[in-house]
């Protein structure tokens, strides 16, 4: 990971930015803004879809709404014939209690938008008005996926399911994530895995409880869970090649009502992140391996559940090669081009780059001058509003040039 600080624009974020773009920037914010203030949770995005319904149709772009429940899809044609480019924008907030005070703060106690996407919405949204109005600058199609439910349980496959990804058929795809861990005026852009797959693991250790003055007539679940939780951490630095990259992370762990009654039983689960396809079945059956041996050397049961949620995301290489390209004429620096960009942070954009060659790419929102480098799912994120106008600039380009591919 590169931290925040290590890339820092020298001249105006804004400089490079053709100038009708510009003028778009207070509009952005008040889009933002206005989604910031009315979060939803996946699948429940139906104020956010109506706005964006809205807009669409106030500028006549044609568009069709509730696929995969809530998910928007508009399309918009260039005035000669090319190739399909589809541009996708999560929608959907976390159910977090937002501590900004901030005029704009979340209006819906215990939900807020901690990761960005009102801010990929609004950058979409511009892509969307700047290319209505602009069609003769770029050939072919450009489809536009407002996605529900990226933060769980994923809206990705409903809609490759629904059949977004074709009439007409998407030639290439792309998307941006406002990271909080990459300065204003950054783009952080790979070719290959790019965000880590996520698996998620329950357990329920069934012991014996009994009197904590009496631990010979029980089966102590918690020294149990507690013995595999330990082992557990031996998996990546024991069975996994040095020089692949995962995480066992063991996030919960629940057991016990009373300081003298030894727990019946445990609960403890945790998440699986790797980029490493080769592991896709190795961490499950790892696991419950240790469970099943920890478990029957102390005449324990154990219940065992495990869940693969989104693969790795891995960038096209062609598609990686454009958006770096587009980004050199974007960012100020060559060195604000943030090489070798990876996170073990998961993504459903996975499933459409599994369908289709695409490239997801990082863009800086973080201004520590301004105290907006809190970190995603904090409940004071929030970036600086300036990346919204370069996220603008950044899909135009990608379109211009690829569509004059």
């Amino acid at each position: 990971m590169i931290s925040t600080l290590t890339y820092t624009p020298t001249i105006d974020t804004l400089s490079r930015i053709r100038l009708e773009i510009r003028a778009l920037q207070p509009q952005l914010v008040v889009w933002r803004r206005g989604l910031h203030q009315k979060p939803e949770l996946g699948f429940s995005e139906h104020q956010t879809a109506k706005l964006i319904s809205q807009q669409l149709t106030k500028w006549g772009i044609e568009h069709q709404t509730g696929i995969a429940k809530t998910g928007v899809v508009a399309t918009i044609v260039g005035n000669r014939p090319g190739p399909v480019l589809g541009i996708r924008a999560d929608m959907d907030a976390l159910p977090i209690h937002e501590l900004n005070d901030v005029p704009y703060r979340s209006q819906h106690d215990g939900l807020m938008h901690a990761c960005g996407h009102d801010g990929h919405v609004a950058i979409a949204l511009g892509t969307a008005y700047y290319l209505a109005k602009h069609r003769d600058d770029f050939a072919g199609t450009v489809k536009f996926i407002f996605q529900p439910a990226e933060e769980q349980p994923g809206g990705a496959k409903p809609m490759i399911n629904s059949g977004v990804l074709h009439d007409p058929d998407v030639n290439a795809i792309i998307g941006l994530h406002l990271w909080n861990n990459l300065s204003l005026g950054t783009v952080g852009v790979r070719s290959g895995p790019m965000m880590a797959a996520t698996e998620l693991f329950q357990c329920t250790i069934q012991g014996k409880g009994g009197h904590g003055a009496m631990p010979h007539q029980t089966i102590d679940s918690i020294i149990v869970a507690a013995q595999i939780i330990n082992a557990l951490q031996a998996i990546v630095s024991r069975n996994i090649d040095p020089l692949k990259a995962a995480v066992v992370t063991v996030g919960k762990l629940n057991a016990g009502s009373a300081f003298n009654v030894i727990a019946d039983s445990a609960h403890f689960g945790g998440t699986i992140r790797y980029f490493d396809l080769a592991y896709k079945s190795f961490f499950k059956e790892r696991i419950e391996q240790i469970v099943a041996g920890i478990c029957q050397s102390h005449g324990a049961h154990y219940n065992f559940d495990y869940q693969h949620l989104y693969p790795p995301v891995v960038n096209d290489q062609a598609m990686a090669d454009l958006v770096r390209s587009v980004a050199s004429t974007v960012v100020e620096t060559p060195a604000d081009i943030v090489p070798e960009c990876q996170t073990m942070g998961g993504e459903d954009m996975a499933f459409f780059l599994q369908e289709t060659p695409g490239c997801y790419f990082f863009l800086g929102s973080a201004n520590p001058d301004k105290g907006l480098a809190f970190p995603h799912h904090h409940p004071r994120f929030d970036f600086d509003e300036t990346a919204l106008s370069m996220g603008v600039e950044m899909f135009v380009r990608c379109v211009e040039k690829f569509c004059s591919l």
